[in-house]
């Protein structure tokens, strides 16, 4: 018998999903052509892949092996592409993707490293930007995909989609000023000595801009380039930082506290540009591989603030 590698995608897709409906936005199919597949998927195997009921869909047992071996068969055919695509020279203008220094530092290199192995064939343009300059670059069709902070998306017109918690923390040397607490606010961070991003970064001009005139003095330590350096510094005892929850892996030597302010809690949006070619394939699969980082790390959770630590 003979796959078509769509409908192991497509099937895949709406195994993960646990629904045909949402397998199918995956691919950008309609309803009735996704079911359609499937049957036809299920005709050819002579056997029943899917359980169907009234909260989607679930794989029988032979539809849990379909699926294995549909991820080994996908993942070779990428790898074929790959080998054979090094040979080719780039022939088409790169991507452009923008984001703030947040989802620089985490999201998208994880989301580079695997779209870029997979299509040896498409360059990528990064470029750091802030919030309302992506929005203005993005519906302006300067930009081609976008990950921008949910209080800075003011553009009807662009079409966006969540990828989740980007809240800050603030984090500190396990066993130190912050042991024991389980939220903080503002004014007590600033009372302690600081580590934090360069002023010119997109992170620290984004809090400033939110304090306002008559925020209370900071003394930082020392200030760097990288949120990963922050959080080592903070985590070396040097002093406390402020950073996207993302920043850091749950296992590193911190306390972390949840900051009790109302712009600490921040979304992450994927955003798309305003171009013709906005829906092009190589475009959807950059927007998968960033979906698909997002995922890839669970990140630090604090138990919520009790009676006697919201301080």
């Amino acid at each position: 018998m003979r796959y078509d590698l769509d409908d192991l995608r497509l099937f895949l897709h709406t195994v993960t999903e646990g629904s045909i409906t949402a397998g199918a936005a995956r691919l950008r199919l309609s309803l009735p052509s996704a079911s359609a597949r499937i049957r036809a998927l299920e005709h050819h195997a002579g056997v029943t892949l899917l359980v169907r009921g009234r909260r989607g869909v679930r794989p029988t047992p032979a539809g849990a092996t379909l699926a294995r071996h549909a991820r080994e068969v996908l993942d070779r055919a990428a790898l074929l592409e790959s080998a054979v695509g090094s040979y080719v020279r780039p022939d088409t203008a790169p991507l452009r993707l923008l984001a703030g220094g947040s989802a620089m530092h985490h999201l998208v290199p994880r989301a580079l490293a695997s779209f870029l192995s997979v299509h040896p064939h498409i360059d990528v343009a990064v470029s750091e930007s802030r919030t309302p300059l992506t929005v203005r670059r993005l519906a302006a069709g300067e930009a081609d995909l976008g990950v921008i902070l949910n209080d800075g998306a003011h553009d009807d017109e662009l079409r966006t989609e969540s990828l989740g918690d980007d809240s800050l923390v603030v984090i500190g040397q396990r066993g130190g000023t912050l042991s024991g607490r389980t939220a903080v606010s503002y004014e007590e961070v600033a009372e302690h000595p600081l580590v934090g991003l360069n002023a010119e970064s997109s992170l620290r001009l984004w809090i400033e801009a939110r304090l306002g005139e008559h925020a209370p003095a900071v003394r930082y330590r020392t200030t760097v380039a990288g949120p990963g350096v922050v959080v080592e510094l903070a985590a070396a005892g040097v002093g406390l930082a402020i950073v996207p929850r993302r920043t850091f892996d749950p296992d590193q030597p911190l306390d972390v506290c949840e900051l009790l302010e109302p712009w600490a809690s921040r979304e992450h949006l994927l955003a798309w540009g305003a171009g013709p070619v906005a829906d092009s394939a190589e475009i959807t699969a950059l927007a998968d591989h960033i979906r698909r980082a997002t995922r890839s790390r669970r990140p630090h959770s604090p138990e919520p603030p009790g009676p006697d630590t919201a301080g």
